[in-house]
C-alpha cells in the first residue's frame, strides 16, 4: 500500500495518505483547514545501508563487449 504525500492549496499544510490499490478516487481532507483542495507533491526516496548511510546503487556492468 504506498503512502502517498499531499499539499494543502488552500493553507499549504503538507500530509501523507495511505492510498490502496485500486480504491478508486481517494476523498484528501487537510489535516489542518478541512479543504478538500490538494496536489500530490513531489517526493523523493533514498535507500540506507546498515551504516546509517545513503547509498547509491553502482552502474551495472554491460551484459557483454568487446572480445579481445
Amino acid at each position: 500500500m504506498p503512502i502517498y504525500e499531499y499539499v494543502c492549496q488552500d493553507c499549504g499544510e503538507k500530509y501523507e495518505k495511505f492510498v490502496r490499490a485500486g480504491a478508486g478516487a481517494v476523498e484528501l481532507v487537510c489535516p489542518r483547514c478541512g479543504s478538500m483542495r490538494a496536489e500530490k507533491a513531489f517526493s523523493l526516496f533514498g535507500l540506507r545501508g546498515s551504516g546509517g548511510e545513503s547509498k547509491a546503487s553502482p552502474a551495472p556492468a554491460p551484459a557483454c563487449g568487446p572480445v579481445g
